[in-house]
């Protein structure tokens, strides 16, 4: 049923999250100098910390509540939330749990307990300044810990998520404790009954929002902005009814967000660099969430040995999807609680993504070592394969290799000619490794794959093939399908293939048969979104033909205006232009870039040269 006011609205979604797990809030508990809900928080430590908290009771009696809350707060400004959340804070050489999340398996039945301790408050009309009156709509809280804000707006009274983003921009201070950077809330929420829009970081006037919506046909090629009519009238009904589900929200704080730490070189007017630390708070696209979540639970329930397509555009933000699932996939369970991945091994040339995962996988389970990024020799490699890693990074280039790196570690001084014992103890490990199950994530921005390479990761990783093929050289999609095609499908591997625009033989091997009846890729976050969401840029929108060129410049033989010395030097220049003549086609594209694009964009503009053939893109 749709609501009518904005007030309306904000019961309605209070009273939808309350069905899904949520607590309704009081506004007159919160703390607006603190930006925090201390009673909420008091009530938590003590239902879940009993012991600890009578020891502190008898140590610090009546002034017990006061000094928490000190410790708290100096322990939050100094390491931020998200931090404080996932690690807890120490308290006179003790340490609190601010929240339990859910674990992987079954197994610890005392954490699953509790885990359902955790208290969610959606809290509406939260004064948010300490020196005025002004209240926000929604403020969602994990244990009295502000977590989220909300500003709500309903077209019907004339208001929409843009005028929730101007308020965030004009009306709220940034400086507020509710609003400050890695110490107040993570994320802040812009919404209407048709959008969604967020940001991790409020700067005033600069604050940037990124849209949290499922597209306007989710799935589909077709899909574009917005989102499509959901069964509650509202077309955000999916943010409240799901994605806020009391269980979700939990496991976007305990598995997803995660702050990442980048340096950036800043030049000045003279051209003095200065290295900065950018901090960004990292909250999920709806896309990626909804990507990992349904690959991760697919892949629960069909366990090893299938292989899942995602097709996920340019501006997607493959690394962080990646990273993710890598991350879920390594501590994937039935639900028998039996492990479904000895290792996960991501294939990419990103290098960003190793320091990325690192520091994601950190910041969520604070331990070192879970990741292997292979930046030496295939030795490195072998030893990860062998040594039980739980994600390992690479090229595969190195795969080849690896049975030479195993002979090494196996201690066959040449490796060439090694001795009987060393390969006898090499094969031992190799079949070690063939026993394991692997899940395989191959990024497409690994473009230097050959179709040998392809073979030699299935016969080291592998536990059988089926046949053999000879494989001509192809780009690394090509090659992916050919020994796709060429090994079948194995056992221990499942594959998880990220491209932005699957060939058909790719779709035919990775993809699932769709309402179509032909296959279509797992997931899909499509071109014509992504460009609508203004994540990349439409090419075809400007751009121009060599014979568009040629036309232009014969324009001037009729031009009055052109000097006809140099009318006829910029003509006989173009006439000796010819398809095959790439020396001088280059110089057209190259001084057209120059003279009308580089500039634009503030002087970032790049441009794309489209040829009719790969042959023409690799002489051009």
């Amino acid at each position: 049923m749709k609501a009518s006011t904005e007030k309306a609205f904000e019961i309605y979604i209070q009273e939808t999250m309350a069905s899904r797990g949520w607590v309704t809030g009081s506004n007159a508990l919160g703390d607006v100098k603190t930006g925090l809900f201390p009673d909420y928080i008091f009530s938590f430590l003590k239902d879940t910390q009993g012991p600890l908290w009578e020891q502190m009771e008898k140590m610090h009696e009546a002034d017990l509540k006061s000094k928490l809350l000190e410790a708290f707060i100096k322990e939050r400004d100094i390491k931020g939330t998200l931090h404080i959340i996932r690690h807890g804070f120490k308290f006179y050489g003790k340490t609190f749990q601010l929240a339990y999340f859910k674990p992987a398996h079954g197994l610890n039945q005392e954490t699953i307990a509790l885990f359902g301790k955790n208290q969610l408050h959606v809290v509406r009309q939260v004064p948010c300044h300490p020196q005025d009156n002004n209240t926000i709509d929604l403020v969602l809280a994990l244990n009295g810990i502000p977590v989220a804000t909300c500003e709500l707006k309903n077209p019907m009274t004339g208001q929409t998520w843009r005028d929730a983003v101007h308020q965030y921009k004009k009306t709220r201070d940034h400086r507020a404790p509710l609003f400050q950077f890695k110490k107040g809330a993570l994320v802040h929420f812009a919404a209407d009954p048709d959008e969604v829009h967020m940001a991790t970081r409020l700067t005033g006037e600069s604050t940037f929002f990124l849209p949290f919506n499922r597209g306007s046909h989710p799935g589909e090629i077709k899909c574009g902005a917005g989102n499509p009519q959901h069964p509650s009238g509202h077309r955000t009904g999916y943010f409240w009814e799901d994605v806020l589900e009391r269980e979700s929200f939990i496991g976007i704080i305990g598995n997803f967000i995660f702050l990442e730490t980048a340096e950036e070189m800043i030049y000045d007017e003279r051209g003095n660099r200065t290295k900065v630390t950018k901090q960004t708070m990292i909250f999920p696209r709806y896309h990626q969430l909804d990507s990992v979540r349904k690959l991760v639970s697919t892949a629960g329930r069909e366990k090893v040995g299938h292989n899942y397509l995602i097709q996920h555009s340019a501006g997607s933000g493959k690394t962080n999807s990646i990273s993710w699932l890598s991350h879920r996939l390594s501590s994937l369970h039935t639900e028998q609680d039996e492990k479904i991945f000895d290792c996960v091994i991501v294939i990419t040339d990103r290098r960003v993504l190793d320091k990325q995962l690192q520091d994601a996988i950190y910041q969520i389970e604070h331990a070192q070592g879970v990741v292997k990024a292979i930046d030496q020799d295939s030795r490195q490699l072998a030893e990860a394969l062998v040594d039980g890693t739980k994600i390992v990074i690479t090229t595969l280039q190195k795969f080849p290799f690896v049975l030479k790196g195993l002979l090494h570690i196996a201690g066959a001084e040449n490796l060439d000619t090694p001795d009987p014992a060393s390969v006898q103890r090499a094969k031992e490990w190799e079949e070690r490794i063939a026993a394991r199950k692997y899940a395989v994530i191959v990024d497409e921005a690994h473009s230097s794959q050959t179709g040998e390479t392809a073979r030699e990761l299935k016969a080291i990783l592998g536990a059988g093939t089926n046949n053999d093929s000879e494989e001509a050289e192809a780009d690394w999609e090509d090659r992916l399908n050919q020994i796709m095609e060429s090994r079948g499908r194995q056992g221990n591997l499942s594959f998880f293939a990220f491209t932005a625009t699957p060939k058909g033989k790719t779709l035919e091997l990775f993809g699932r048969t769709g309402g179509s009846g032909k296959p279509e890729a797992f997931h899909t976050y499509s071109m014509r979104q992504a460009i609508e969401e203004s994540f990349i840029l439409d090419v075809l929108q400007k751009y121009t033909t060599y014979k568009t060129c040629y036309r232009l410049a014969k324009k001037a033989d009729d031009d009055p205006n052109m000097p006809k010395k140099k009318a006829t030097k910029v003509l006989a220049k173009y006439m000796t232009i010819h398809p095959y003549n790439i020396e001088q086609k280059t110089e057209v594209i190259i001084e057209h870039f120059r003279e009308y694009v580089r500039s634009k964009i503030g002087g970032r503009a790049k441009a794309m040269v489209v040829s009719s053939s790969r042959l023409q893109a690799l002489i051009l």
